[in-house]
């Protein structure tokens, strides 16, 4: 079983690693999700638990930066849902459609990835040819429809000759 690292957040916002005995950003902190560690963070003089505050600061800082995650119609729906009665199930609401979203995106590149196999190249160079294949025999029939037969070709120049006389 993993221990839990205790981050200590002092009354200067400061955040204090104890298990590398270190200060920290609340980037190590994003790092540390990222990683897939487990982590608690506690108000260094109450012991009271900080974890979500830290993570909503995290989420908040993201949001300015690139594609937004949370729309504003979605956080004025998660606002307004605040004080309903069913206000409780909406967490768990969201934590299972969000597991199913990662899981669907886990089967898609899984599926994905057998129909690449190891290379990815190696199904676009298999693209290259097949499409390389169909234009030249699209360039084949195209050529013999294109250029009549030997006959027609010479019965069509002698209208063209015969048309250019008789002006």
């Amino acid at each position: 079983m993993t221990q839990v690292r205790i981050i200590k957040k002092y009354p200067n916002r400061r955040l204090y690693d104890t298990g590398i005995s270190s200060y920290i950003t609340l980037e190590d902190i994003r790092q540390l999700i990222v990683d897939r560690e487990e982590f608690a963070v506690r108000d260094a003089k109450t012991g009271n638990d900080l974890t979500r505050n830290v993570l909503m600061q995290i989420i908040a800082e993201h949001e300015e930066h690139g594609q937004p995650i949370f729309t504003n119609e979605l956080l004025v729906q998660v606002i307004r849902f605040r004080g309903d009665s069913l206000q409780g199930l909406l967490g768990g609401f969201l934590e299972r459609s969000l597991q199913f979203f990662l899981d669907q995106q886990q089967q898609f590149r899984g599926h994905v990835g057998n129909l690449v196999g190891q290379a990815p190249w190696g199904l676009l160079n298999q693209l290259a040819e097949r499409n390389l294949e169909i234009w030249r025999s699209l360039q084949s029939g195209l050529g013999s429809v294109a250029s009549p037969p030997p006959k027609a070709r010479t019965k069509s120049r002698e209208k063209a000759a015969g048309k250019s006389r008789a002006r």
